[in-house]
């Protein structure tokens, strides 16, 4: 009886020594909030989880200015006219900005892969200069050790399967280099795969040496990202690897008909189910039928403005005049309008299969009202927030997802290599 009675007190002992259990917050009703509220929730969040975006083109912003003819890096450290540099990154909790290494399609002809090394190159020296600022990275648990150093992350995605060549190795070369993701075509069919945008169909979808190149990034671990191809050639891409692929900045069809740089409803239900994601891309001529006309309007009155005037697209009164015209006819999709394309993935396959993937830097003036740089990721955030998504929901489309299928791209590598 002692000794029962002595073993019971020793456990009440270690019991009363052992740390209470950490109560969990609890979880907050956005029905009783303001919106002042609503927003500092949302900025919380976007602070809180990493926020991955599958396509930024500050490297082609560069090159476009001349740094990469000087060998020198734009001054991203201090804020700047662009949609990205840090901080607007800082302020919107952007931690791993995807930078494009986008090879414009007049390369696939000749010159590729030396034009997309050198803006890798121009790329890691944004890292190098900036090192207490930024940092490369190569695989979410990368991406992981950066945020909790404080460091924004850079992984590299390559726009463009031009620079492969025609060579096979050269998918080691841009592995070894940094690239994560490939965008098998752009504007153009290349050697790789048909374009949405050329109505050539040289391949009628992915080229007999394309189907050896997917082979080849499921080998080394790089994702297959099927953003600018044909019907076609998603299905291709779909039917050859054997890991999952993404969509590093497209959106819905259904808000567009008849744009098939967009994905149809089939394509996002065929896409989850192969366990890929879509990363929605902010520029308004994908969000809205609405806006795709506007612009298309807006082109017409800018160009014949041009011819009257002489002046060039960058002089600053066109520059003015364009920006007015733009306001005063508001051909901007807004945040609600991004949300809804988020809404209609999720219905469609589920929360678990849609990122982020602006593609700032890249689509010029087009940006949604409230979404015009890397600054206002918390307008999105806040906007799901009043749609019912949850917490586990919101950390989930920030970064989760992508982080999914990368580490599944690494373990299917891992088991192809026999490793």
């Amino acid at each position: 009886m002692q000794k029962i009675l002595s073993l019971g007190l020793v456990i009440a002992m270690l019991a009363s020594c052992s740390p209470a259990k950490k109560e969990e917050a609890p979880k907050k009703d956005i029905s009783t909030m303001s919106e002042e509220e609503i927003q500092a929730y949302a900025d919380e969040l976007a602070h809180k989880f990493i926020i991955v975006d599958g396509h930024v083109d500050l490297p082609y912003r560069m090159e476009v200015k001349g740094f990469m003819l000087r060998k020198e890096v734009e001054d991203v450290s201090v804020e700047t006219s662009g949609n990205f540099d840090f901080p607007k990154s800082r302020k919107g909790g952007l931690d791993a900005p995807f930078m494009s290494i986008y090879v414009p399609s007049s390369y696939n002809a000749g010159g590729a892969k030396e034009f997309a090394d050198s803006l890798i190159t121009m790329t890691l020296d944004v890292a190098n200069v900036y090192d207490t600022l930024f940092a490369p990275a190569n695989t979410p648990a990368e991406i992981q050790a950066n945020f909790e150093k404080g460091l924004i992350s850079l992984p590299l995605g390559m726009e463009n399967g031009a620079p492969i060549e025609d060579d096979l190795a050269n998918v080691k070369f841009f592995f070894d280099r940094g690239i994560r993701y490939i965008t098998l075509t752009h504007s153009k069919d290349n050697q790789i795969s048909d374009s949405s945008y050329d109505t050539t169909y040289t391949w009628n979808g992915v080229s007999p040496f394309g189907e050896q190149v997917i082979a080849e990034m499921n080998k080394h671990g790089i994702m297959v990202d099927i953003s600018h191809v044909t019907d076609s050639a998603f299905y291709d891409a779909l039917r050859i690897s054997k890991a999952p692929v993404i969509a590093s900045h497209s959106s819905c069809r259904y808000f567009t008909p008849g744009f098939h740089r967009n994905m149809s409803d089939q394509m996002v239900k065929d896409l989850a189910a192969n366990g890929g994601v879509i990363h929605i891309n902010f520029g308004s001529t994908f969000l809205s039928e609405e806006s795709r006309d506007k612009f298309d309007m807006m082109d017409s009155v800018l160009t014949n403005y041009r011819a009257e005037t002489g002046l060039s697209r960058r002089d600053s009164a066109y520059v003015a005049y364009a920006e007015k015209f733009a306001a005063d006819n508001n051909v901007f999709a807004d945040v609600p309008i991004v949300a809804d394309h988020i809404d209609r993935v999720v219905e469609l396959a589920g929360v678990d299969y849609v990122g982020f993937g602006s593609d700032f830097d890249g689509v010029g003036n087009s940006l949604p009202v409230g979404l015009k740089d890397v600054s206002m990721y918390p307008n999105i955030i806040a906007e799901l927030l009043k749609r019912g998504y949850s917490e586990e929901d919101i950390e989930k489309i920030c970064y989760k997802n992508t982080f999914r299928v990368w580490n599944e791209v690494i373990a299917k590598a891992k088991e192809l290599q026999g490793s």
